[in-house]
Formats: structure tokens, sequence, C-alpha cells
């Protein structure tokens, strides 16, 4: 399971426990049947299973789903109360928006360039002293510096209505991917504290199974080849399962090597279901996608 916060991510991961391999049966005094290309009996997973979390406290304003929803990428799903929020927003947009002081601080540079040419234009003629022309260059130096400032504090305040815009944002918490709504852990008027649970959140198509594959059969698998997997029902029903990660790190104590397997589930079948994987003789395996 993954911990994920509005604004930050954490990872806790939920993994299955070992399960024996399926026993071939037998039956009196017939020979034995042969075994199924070392099938191997495991669970499935969601392939994300996300807990979501405000980071800052609150009170809860709406949820707008319920236990078992589905949603999509972007749908809002509960919020806080942010009515004081949504005023300062419009409080730093009115600054952010403000141009005057920028307009004023040029004017005031140009006409501060305007008496300078008149001073030194008056020296030439004996009108004006060295000093008062070389105060006046100083008037213009300070001058440009003030419309610098003005444009900085303009850029601060432009970033400061942004930066607003976002924590506002975070008060929505919109969901990360398309899967189906597990549990709602709130409810309207409630308060939540930081980092408290609100919404957990499941994809289950597709489904992801790790499993343990002995280490002589696991070294002859590659990224993308493709597993047989068989669900429990009477009929055999069964899906290919691409492989999408294999373990850098074998387990020497088992002698296995987990292999994970994306499996398709457009029916939208539970997680945690107790499936088969058929390893195939070697030399057998299908590449979905080989180089």
């Amino acid at each position: 399971m993954k911990t994920l916060v509005l604004g930050c991510v954490g990872v806790l991961l939920a993994a299955a426990g070992p399960i024996a391999p399926l026993a071939t049966a037998e039956s009196p005094g017939r020979p034995a049947p042969a075994a199924p290309a070392a099938g191997i009996e495991w669970l499935t997973r969601p392939s994300a299973d996300l807990l979501l979390k405000f980071v800052r406290p609150g009170r809860i304003a709406e949820v707008l789903i319920k236990d078992g929803a589905h949603v999509k990428p972007g749908d809002v799903l509960v919020r806080l109360d942010d009515e004081a929020e949504r005023i300062k927003l419009k409080q730093l947009k009115a600054v952010a928006d403000d141009v005057l002081h920028i307009e004023a601080a040029e004017a005031q540079l140009d006409q501060k360039k305007a008496d300078l040419k008149k001073l030194e234009w008056a020296g030439k003629e004996g009108a004006a002293t060295e000093w008062e022309i070389e105060h006046q260059r100083l008037e213009v130096k300070i001058g440009q510096l003030s419309l610098q400032k003005a444009r900085f504090d303009h850029e601060r305040a432009q970033e400061d209505y942004e930066q607003a815009k976002v924590q506002l944002d975070r008060m929505a918490m919109k969901s990360p991917v398309a899967g189906r709504v597990e549990f709602v852990y709130v409810e309207a008027g409630e308060s939540v504290e930081a980092l408290g649970n609100v919404v957990r959140l499941v994809k289950t198509n597709p489904l992801w199974t790790d499993v343990p594959v002995p280490l002589a059969r696991a070294k002859r698998l590659k990224l993308g080849d493709t597993l047989q997997v068989v669900f429990p029902e009477t009929g055999a029903v069964s899906a290919a399962g691409k492989i999408i990660h294999i373990a850098a790190v074998a387990d020497a104590a088992a002698e296995t090597l987990t292999i994970r397997l994306q499996v398709p589930n457009p029916k939208g079948r539970p997680a945690g279901e107790r499936i088969r994987v058929l390893l195939p003789e070697p030399g057998k395996v299908a590449a979905a996608e080989r180089p």
C-alpha cells in the first residue's frame, strides 16, 4: 500500500506472504498427470493502493465521493474549508496586478533624466555648477534603483499570488489515478488532523502479482515476457500476465527470485484472489515486447 500525502508522497508496500506451490493430484490406479509447467499459486494485489492525506489540518467542507465510487485522474474527492484562503488569494491578486508603483518609478526617472540634461546644457553655458550636475546624476542613479526595486517587488507579489494559488489547490484532494474508492474516512463538517487518513483509493485494472519463481527458471525470463495466469473458477479462466519487474536480489534461503506480473482486469475482479502462474518449459516463453 502506498501512502500519498497531498503535496508529497510516502510509500508503504503491503506484500503477500509466501504460499506453498500447488500440489499435483494423483488418481488411484492411473498414472499421475503431468505438472502444469511448474504452476505456482500466489495472490493478486492492486496495481495502486493509495492512502490520500492532507498535509495541513482543517475542516472538511465537502466529501464528493462514496465507498465504491470509480474515479478518474484529477477528479476532486474531498475539499477542506478554504474561505479564508480565497479571500487572501483575492488580496494577493490585487497586489500582483498593480503596476502603478512601477509606472510612477518610471515617470520619476524620466523627470530626473530630463533635469540632468537641462543642467548639463546649463553647465556648458556657465549657468550651473559641476556640483549641481553631479548631484543630479546621483538623482538619476537613485531613480534607476527605485525602478529596479519596484519591478522586484512586483515580481515577488506575483510569486506570492502563485504560491497562494498552489496552497488553495492543495485544499481540494484530487485523484492521482483512475481507480476505485475503497474507503472514505471522513465526513463533511469533521475536523481532520495533518496527515490523517482521508481516502483509500485502489487501482485493480491492471492487477499485479509478485511471484517467487525458482531461481533457475527466473534467470530465463525477461522483461516483457508473458506468463499464463489461471484464476480459480471452474473452467480455468486465464489471462496473459506481462513481466514488468524482475527483482535484482534473490531469496537465498528459498532459492527464488520475485517476478512481478501485470495482469489485465477489464471485468473488475477483486484483488487478493489466489491464482496460479504457469511457467512454460525452457525455450517456450512468450515475448510480448522483445527488443
